[in-house]
């Protein structure tokens, strides 16, 4: 269609330029007319700037399976496209968002070369400012992000230290326990083999000490009012059959399910000269049984944490594996237990869900940031509170949701929280990267959406994952597309 330099000089985009460069605008640029429908998709390379000269115009982003609406306007001058053709190949040159039109709509369009040389000639500082500005949020996103995942790695492993100490040190402890119990029970052999017990006496002990150690494996969970009374009727059994310290073995007989019912077995299976011994040496045998149960929890304990610090950095996997999500969950709270601290978690996971093609170490680190998010806010409550951690099938995709008893989010910064470099809290404890990075996890790379609900005491981020199968994006992710 026929371009007007005197019309184009009426969009406020152009209103200062000179008659000259109006002239120019019209003879490198073009004015189109557009039917309703589709102008440019995203994703499609950026090949020209549009500004609107008449009609109405919908931009939107592409969010999981759904094409979301991000601005409708009819406002002359508005301008979409090849917005950023001035940095040239530096940057991936993709319009970001699809444009269409809802009626008859004309644009003024310049290709995006010509674009980026009128930008250069005619506003060289002002190009030389917005790369400024552009680069450097790019290599402070970059830098402060790297800084934000080492600091998020030295908080990790400070907790994962002192998750493997407790174990290991039970084990140690245990061991050293072991250690003496055993060489007792070489004593009371000794002391057993230089007596005047039978061979049938002999018999009678070890065929006792094997059931006893079967007993110890099946030893039922007490609650401390049973025990009490347990220990009681124990101590009062030793006191009547002439047993000396009774009350200071009673309380190990008890962890080891022994009753007076077992003792009144093993007084009717040995002498009454003989019963102290037996008693004694069934006693080491508790102990020594107890002590190898402490060490295979303890061993199987620091198994579990070592196995989960693998699954939470997918460490020798592949990038782009079909995942459990309950697993992920499970390796992000366990490597978190340190930091959640006395919070209470509460999982309410659908186990019919089935696994999901996804990236599982970056889904592990929007796990993280948003369990990290939820702990603060609960401390910041009053450091006593519950995140609740849920998951469920909502249409064609999966749900993962972290609830806190937390403030909640202010209405006013609800539309920021995703923002690059936005935080709540004070200088120094927040780099305002985490949610920016796991909206970027969850929607550019596994074409899903992050959303937020929060009233004070309950506050609800949904992260929400296709179930099908989608194409691996193995691009890396850019400010730009976070925009």
């Amino acid at each position: 269609m026929p371009c007007s330099p005197k019309e184009i000089g009426s969009l406020f985009l152009f209103e200062k330029l000179s008659p000259e460069q109006l002239g120019r605008l019209c003879s490198e640029g073009r004015v189109e007319r557009f039917e309703a429908g589709p102008v440019y998709a995203e994703g499609d390379p950026a090949t020209c700037f549009y500004v609107l000269v008449e009609g109405t115009v919908v931009l939107s982003r592409r969010v999981g399976g759904d094409d979301v609406e991000v601005t409708r306007t009819s406002q002359r001058g508005a301008y979409a496209g090849a917005m950023q053709a001035y940095l040239g190949d530096r940057v991936r040159q993709a319009y970001n968002n699809s444009l269409r039109v809802t009626e008859p709509t004309r644009f003024f369009v310049l290709p995006a070369d010509t674009f980026a040389d009128i930008m250069q000639e005619w506003f060289p500082m002002a190009v030389h400012l917005l790369e400024g500005l552009f680069f450097g949020a790019k290599s402070a996103q970059a830098v402060i992000g790297q800084r934000e995942r080492l600091l998020a790695l030295g908080s990790l492993s400070a907790g994962l230290t002192h998750e493997l100490n407790n174990p290991a040190a039970a084990a140690v402890r245990a061991t050293a326990s072991l250690r003496e119990r055993v060489a007792r029970m070489r004593h009371k052999l000794a002391v057993i083999a230089g007596g005047t017990f039978s061979r049938d006496a002999l018999a009678g002990l070890i065929e006792l000490q094997e059931r006893t150690a079967e007993r110890v494996t099946k030893a039922p969970s007490l609650s401390p009012l049973e025990a009490t009374d347990r220990e009681d009727a124990l101590s009062d059994w030793f006191d009547d059959h002439g047993l000396d310290n009774g009350w200071q073995v009673a309380p190990t007989f008890v962890q080891a399910g022994l009753d007076v019912d077992w003792l009144e077995q093993v007084a009717a299976a040995v002498d009454a000269e003989i019963l102290p011994g037996a008693v004694g040496w069934i006693g080491y045998t508790v102990e020594t049984e107890l002590l190898m149960n402490e060490i295979a929890d303890s061993t199987t304990r620091i198994s579990h944490l070592v196995d989960a610090a693998k699954q939470y950095s997918q460490l020798d996997r592949a990038p782009y594996q079909v995942a459990d999500v309950h697993e992920l969950l499970d390796s992000t709270l366990l490597m978190l237990s340190g930091k959640i601290g006395r919070i209470e978690v509460v999982k309410e996971y659908d186990r019919t869900l089935p696994r999901i093609p996804a990236y599982p170490a970056e889904l592990n680190q929007v796990w993280t940031n948003l369990v990290d998010n939820a702990v603060s806010a609960v401390r910041d409550a009053g450091g006593e509170g519950t995140l609740t951690v849920r998951t469920a099938r909502h249409a064609d995709q999966l749900l993962v949701e972290f609830r806190d008893t937390g403030p909640g989010v202010p209405p006013e910064i609800r539309d920021r929280i995703f923002d690059p470099f936005f935080t709540t809290k004070p200088v120094g404890q927040g780099t305002g990267l985490g949610l920016d990075i796991s909206w970027r996890i969850v929607v550019n790379k596994h074409h899903g959406s992050l959303r937020v609900d929060s009233v004070p005491g309950d506050t609800r981020f949904q992260v929400l994952l296709p179930l099908a199968a989608a194409a691996p994006d193995e691009s890396p992710l850019t400010p730009e597309e976070s925009v």
